[in-house]
């Protein structure tokens, strides 16, 4: 048990390092929640624990628990508890409270969060739930699969409820003038990057890049784009098509298609530094920039999926709910947690929120499908991923990565940069 307890510590590390919460709506929706039983569930109260990034979006939740507790029909009422995000420690926090057996019956989650919390038996089992779930396929077969993947199982423990996933974000004037179309395969993509960077003013030194890269801590989700789409994995790193991709990745700073700075590029500098600056003419981030981006360029911005090449992936980042082992009214907080994910509250909070819906009926409101940002998230749904949830990540994501990039500058092969990688990680 301990040695359980100290790899969740070490997990709830990395929730920080990685892309975050989301959602809303005008409560126009007038779909249900999609009973598990169709059975009344008597007078019940449950314990709702959740962070909230802002006040706006703490309201919001109000407002959808009082909906839920007013339209629900079957006796339940919800009782919302805000708490600090912190950092992550929100993970940890919520950890020592179901340990102590004082934590709520549902709380919101991170999926990075997940193995440590099953290993020690504190989340309920939602298959029998889902497969009686009236929208069960309301939600994409990728979203469950990486919700078993979170677990390290073939069983689901954690509710899908809206995620924020990674594209690319681009110039249309600069791929105008460049004479070239958005790229829809991986080698065009490079190609682009190579086409963009430029000497605009004529003086012999490049003003203007194909992309902006990120060497940094939290590189590792963009850069795992490029594994992919060469036909590797995060599984076997050490492969000749992850080695292609990582040395594709080099490539593209030793030709000087990304600013020189490129190793220790952080989100600032990528996204502020260099995209919104007009010294890059792409970058890979989420929804979360998007109202920046309008406001920087307004319709000189646009958003495509990173495109695929013998594979494809994108990075996703979550929040999430669970129910608690601990729980005594387990269909009821299925109800809730329902309502969150296909029902009104999918809705509500997506639209309020920006973040992605996981829900594919909510995902085909104009809302969503008018918002070219939305819309290229939306299509990462179906192959976007994690990285591997092991008692190495954090370390993996803080230190391991970020200076093992530093092949970028030539001190270690494309070969010997993955072999530390997957060490790293695996063992």
């Amino acid at each position: 048990m301990k040695k359980v307890v100290s790899i969740a510590l070490s997990l709830v590390m990395c929730l920080g390092l990685l892309a975050s919460c989301g959602g809303s709506s005008d409560g126009s929706s007038t779909a249900t929640s999609g009973s598990a039983t169709g059975e009344s569930t008597g007078d019940v109260t449950l314990t709702y624990w959740y962070w909230a990034d802002n006040d706006d979006y703490a309201k919001t939740m109000d407002e959808m628990v009082a909906d839920f507790n007013a339209t629900n029909g079957k006796g339940i009422t919800v009782v919302a508890e805000q708490q600090p995000w912190d950092g992550g420690g929100y993970s940890t926090n919520l950890l020592n409270a179901v340990i102590g057996g004082g934590g709520p019956d549902v709380a919101s989650f991170k999926l990075t969060a997940t193995p440590s919390f099953v290993a020690n038996n504190m989340l309920v089992n939602l298959d029998e739930y889902i497969a009686n779930w009236e929208d069960k396929d309301d939600i994409s077969e990728n979203l469950w699969n990486v919700m078993k993947e979170a677990s390290g199982t073939d069983s689901v423990y954690v509710m899908p409820w809206n995620t924020q996933i990674l594209y690319v974000y681009y110039r249309p004037s600069m791929f105008e003038e460049a004479g070239i179309e958005v790229p829809t395969t991986y080698d065009e993509f490079l190609e682009a990057c190579r086409t963009l960077t430029k000497d605009t003013d004529g003086d012999g030194v490049i003003d203007q890049y194909g992309f902006s890269m990120r060497g940094a801590s939290g590189g590792q989700e963009p850069w795992g784009s490029f594994i992919y789409a060469a036909g590797g994995s995060f599984e076997d790193m050490t492969s000749e098509a992850s080695v292609k991709g990582m040395q594709d990745f080099i490539d593209l700073y030793t030709d000087g298609c990304v600013p020189s700075t490129a190793p220790n590029d952080g989100f600032q500098e990528t996204i502020e530094t260099n995209f919104k600056s007009g010294k890059c003419a792409m970058v890979i981030h989420h929804t979360g920039s998007y109202k920046g981006m309008e406001e920087t360029f307004g319709d000189d911005v646009s958003a495509f999926q990173f495109p695929a090449g013998e594979g494809r992936w994108t990075s996703m980042g979550d929040t999430e709910n669970v129910m608690f082992e601990s729980c005594e009214n387990k269909e009821a907080a299925f109800e809730w947690l329902a309502y969150l994910a296909t029902g009104k509250g999918q809705e509500t909070w997506c639209t309020v929120t920006g973040n992605v819906p996981v829900s594919q009926r909510v995902q085909a409101l104009d809302e969503f499908q008018d918002n070219r940002f939305m819309k290229a998230s939306i299509e990462g749904q179906d192959f976007a991923g994690i990285i591997p949830i092991l008692d190495t990540t954090s370390e993996w994501i803080s230190n391991i990565w970020p200076s093992t990039v530093q092949a970028l500058l030539g001190q270690i092969t494309a070969e010997e940069a993955m072999q530390t990688l997957q060490t790293g990680l695996w063992g």
